[in-house]
């Protein structure tokens, strides 16, 4: 017994028939109606759209003498018969993917140059013309370019730009485009009502929306679906396990856990999908499509426009609209940025699995990510929790900082010796060189000392008379030494020097900074000699 499959079965005999190519239809049957049809046609448009189709109809509109009103081939006269069956010789179909040499299109040259034995034209249907060789292509340009009147190329492709520009301006272009959802679903109860076969309008839905926009798949996605369930009814329950499809309710559900942060509550989600055989790859197509629908549904306020845009029924979008007040817009263009990486990842991935569950646990954990998108969902969590009149704080968290904080701290220097204190002194010059000027200058000006039995290794440095040296060393009050200045200078020349050193500033008087009277000088011999007492 011979099987046909149902796409060829109920292949499209007329215009009319032809769904979701409104725009073609309408002008091919005006230049039928009017006589006006040209010389060449490209045909472009992802698979499954007509293209074939259309290019059959439009050979036997052209030879047909019986058209209806509507520019359509009655079907019923021998031309037409001759062409749905393959046996006319005006009609002749080439699959350039296995015939794109030179050769064959020589072949195309020669016989176009006897008329058509019965009717008014001879139709060359070039399918997959984008596969023609270099050399194919030159010998089909000069055709193209001055055809017989009698002769009429319809050219089809999926991939118009690999066309020399020199075909494609011989040639009218007609686009297509993918057939909507309620299009493909439309046709497939047409023909489930011509199976006799009972069905469930969300199963029908479900299998227009995996064809894609293309008739074809969809219609070979049905013929499946109905062998394998053979006189039951199709029920959407029976289409999902077929097709290896997930119910809506598992993406809600999945949603959920990850905004809670449920990490384990996305692992059993991902077990079960596991354990039904799932397609791990269609799993994260689809659930990409559920937060991309999530994000209309939060940026879009009318239902009825988000039922055209999501093409989901209207209590699937008010339950996405319920969810989408728990998440960000900035968050869900997040979780779609995380899902687009792993998409691009598995198809190169041998562990699927684990890279999916690394993604899983990246979107319930945001401080995982070092970007801007992971920190701004961890502010969004912290002015959440606060909202909320939650102040606990992630212990491992300041544990972190901490150990952060001790890895940047310097090592201890080793205290100075005298011997130390006196390389300072002999070196002074050479350690302050590389200090700002006017620093510079008033260091160069300090009267030094040290106190061999001094228990901290403190250098004493007098400070001199001159109203700049004082405006140097003095705060702004001119009441004490600063600080400021003594810590500058003794960090730069205890890093030079290796060991810890510390310089202290006096005034004329021998008192030390902020005036604590704990340090005295007595001079010995003016003020050129110190002597350290330290009480």
């Amino acid at each position: 017994m011979n099987i046909t499959s149902l796409y060829r079965k109920y292949r499209p005999n007329t215009f009319d028939d032809v769904k979701g190519q409104d725009h073609i239809v309408k002008a091919l049957t005006n230049q039928l109606k009017n006589d006006r049809l040209s010389h060449a046609y490209l045909l472009c448009g992802t698979r499954g759209t007509g293209k074939t189709t259309i290019a059959k109809i439009l050979a036997k509109a052209a030879n047909c003498p019986h058209l209806d009103e509507n520019g359509n081939p009655c079907n019923e006269c021998e031309i037409c018969k001759d062409i749905d069956s393959g046996t006319s010789m005006n009609v002749v179909e080439i699959d350039a993917a296995s015939n794109n040499g030179v050769d064959n299109i020589r072949q195309i040259k020669d016989e176009i140059t006897y008329r058509p034995t019965d009717g008014k034209y001879k139709v060359y249907i070039i399918d997959e013309v984008h596969m023609l060789s270099s050399g194919a292509f030159n010998a089909l340009l000069k055709t193209l370019e001055e055809p017989p009147e009698y002769v009429i190329f319809i050219l089809a492709t999926t991939e118009p730009q690999k066309i020399p520009i020199t075909i494609l301006s011989r040639c009218q272009r007609y686009d297509f485009h993918h057939i909507t959802i309620d299009e493909i679903a439309e046709r497939i109860n047409e023909l489930l009502e011509a199976e006799n076969v009972e069905s469930e309008p969300l199963a029908v839905k479900y299998i227009a929306k995996k064809g894609d926009g293309s008739m074809r798949d969809a219609l070979s996605l049905l013929e499946r679906c109905i062998a394998i369930y053979m006189g039951e009814k199709l029920t959407y329950n029976k289409v999902l396990e077929i097709l290896g499809g997930i119910d809506f309710e598992v993406y809600f559900k999945l949603l959920e856990s990850i905004i809670a942060s449920d990490v384990p509550g996305c692992m059993e989600v991902l077990e079960s999908i596991v354990m039904e055989g799932k397609n791990l790859s269609q799993f994260v197509e689809d659930f990409l499509l559920y937060l991309r629908n999530l994000l209309m549904a939060k940026t879009i306020k009318e239902v009825s426009a988000l039922e055209v845009i999501t093409e989901m029924s209207r209590e699937a979008i008010l339950q996405l609209k319920d969810q989408s007040e728990k998440i960000s817009e900035e968050t869900i263009i997040r979780y779609i940025r995380v899902l687009s990486a792993l998409h691009l990842e598995i198809k190169s991935s041998t562990y699927v699995r684990v890279s999916i569950e690394v993604a899983l646990i990246k979107l319930c954990k945001p401080e995982m990510e070092r970007n801007n998108d992971g920190l701004i969902q961890r502010i969004e969590n912290l002015e959440k929790k606060l909202e909320n009149g939650d102040f606990t704080v992630n212990q491992s968290t300041i544990s972190k900082t901490e150990e952060t904080q001790k890895s940047k701290e310097q090592p201890k220097q080793p205290k100075a010796a005298p011997k130390d204190l006196q390389n300072v002194i002999n070196s002074w010059e050479k350690l302050i060189s590389d200090f700002e000027t006017p620093t510079r200058i008033a260091l160069q000006k300090m009267v030094l000392s040290f106190d061999e039995n001094d228990k901290e290794p403190i250098i004493y440095a007098h400070n001199c008379n001159s109203t700049f040296c004082r405006s140097l060393m003095f705060n702004e009050k001119n009441e004490n030494i600063s600080e400021e200045t003594s810590q500058f200078v003794s960090e730069n020349i205890s890093q030079k020097l290796g060991k810890n050193v510390i310089i202290k500033f006096l005034d004329d008087n021998g008192v030390a900074s902020k005036g604590e009277n704990l340090i005295k000088l007595v001079a010995d011999e003016g003020l050129s000699k110190f002597h350290i007492d330290i009480e």
